[in-house]
């Protein structure tokens, strides 16, 4: 790909995708603003506030912006079929076969789904009211919500920039997290274990795509424990995306954006992981692909001890900056370095864009580059 900063091709073209402006839900929020306006953010706004951004913080912004926005539409689907339907966030009316075997990680998940997609839609909407507040241009994926989601039971049958029918796990992070003597930042070629191997196999659905996926109890509740692992698997890449973007910011307003909402995304990635040692142990085919799964006990040998029991979902001290320091808990990874490509690539290998069109992904990966360039002060 033309790495270039400048070259005049890709500007143009980066431009006449995000050109279209906010999604429905953005413009409501940033109705009556002008651009530039300072009314956003009060009368007592010191300069900066007034200012324009740099070219690095809107490039930061932007690819947030675009990452909340596809959070927000998967979010939205498990939302649809197995959260609480309510005007907070409207769309389906509920699929209570999915919704009860969801409810066997924990009785609360529908409220948790709930909460989860609310925060993703004020994260998207904030992001893009803020860049216009700044004469910048917002983040609209609209033209590309082209992929048709589930028919089951509940779903709005709406047309979808994400596909949660098809995936592919990665769910190291369940070891990562709990490796006392590994960071991937000091340790980029150390492979931590899968808690779940089968889910990085192959092609799974995490929500039942017609009503048939509902009919084997079995199946239905292997669909639940897929999407009770995906939730953490999200939530952990933006646990790490926000703190390594803060340190390429150089507005401290943007900085106080992204050290802002980058905690949310940790509290969410806290609560899941818990839910996700909840899946009950079982093993099932897809009738449909003859895809098989299967999730271990992961208290049980050859699993258990500290790196899988489920109970220990507080990240484990490890080795951070040199290990010449003592071990620290933190946030894993937080290099900076490539880390909005790295994002789109680990989306990719999930299989969340799975029929969507090459320009889609060629927008992904220009909004990328520009966040992987930014700077302080540029």
């Amino acid at each position: 790909m033309d790495s270039s900063w400048t070259s005049m091709k890709a500007e143009i073209n980066r431009r006449s995708f995000i050109r279209n402006g906010l999604t429905a839900g953005v413009a409501t929020a940033g109705a009556g603003l002008a651009i530039g306006s300072p009314t956003l953010l009060g009368e007592d706004e010191d300069n900066e506030h007034r200012g324009r951004l740099s070219r690095g913080d809107a490039a930061l912004l932007r690819f947030a912006a675009a990452a909340e926005i596809l959070e927000t539409d998967f979010w939205v689907q498990y939302n649809e079929l197995g959260g609480v339907q309510d005007k907070e966030v409207p769309g389906g009316s509920g699929n209570p076969a999915y919704t009860a075997a969801l409810s066997v990680l924990d009785e609360d998940m529908a409220q948790y789904i709930h909460d989860n997609t609310d925060d993703e839609f004020t994260h998207q909407n904030f992001l893009n009211a803020y860049l216009r507040s700044k004469g910048e241009e917002p983040i609209s994926l609209e033209e590309f919500r082209t992929l048709d989601g589930s028919t089951a039971t509940g779903s709005s049958g709406k047309l979808r920039l994400t596909n949660l029918m098809r995936l592919t796990l990665d769910t190291s992070w369940w070891t990562r997290y709990r490796s006392s003597n590994h960071n991937p930042d000091l340790d980029p070629h150390f492979t931590f274990p899968q808690a779940v191997p089968s889910l990085a196999l192959g092609e799974h659905t995490a929500i039942p795509r017609t009503d048939d996926d509902t009919m084997d109890a079995n199946f239905l509740q292997a669909i639940a424990n897929t999407a009770g692992f995906h939730f953490p698997t999200i939530e952990q890449g933006g646990n790490s995306l926000y703190p390594s973007m803060a340190q390429r910011a150089t507005s401290v307003e943007v900085l106080r954006i992204l050290i802002s909402i980058g905690p949310t995304e940790t509290m969410h990635f806290q609560t899941w992981s818990d839910k996700a040692g909840n899946a009950p142990p079982l093993s099932a085919t897809d009738p449909k692909t003859g895809v098989e799964v299967t999730f271990p006990d992961l208290n049980s040998a050859p699993f258990g001890g500290e790196t899988f029991q489920t109970n220990l979902i507080m990240p484990e001290p490890c080795p951070f900056l040199s290990r010449k320091l003592p071990p620290c808990s933190i946030i894993r990874p937080t290099e900076t370095n490539g880390v909005a490509m790295g994002v789109v690539s680990f989306l990719t290998a999930m299989g969340l864009f799975k029929g969507q069109s090459s320009a889609f992904i060629e927008l992904l990966h220009d909004l990328a580059r520009d966040a992987d360039r930014a700077r302080r002060g540029q």
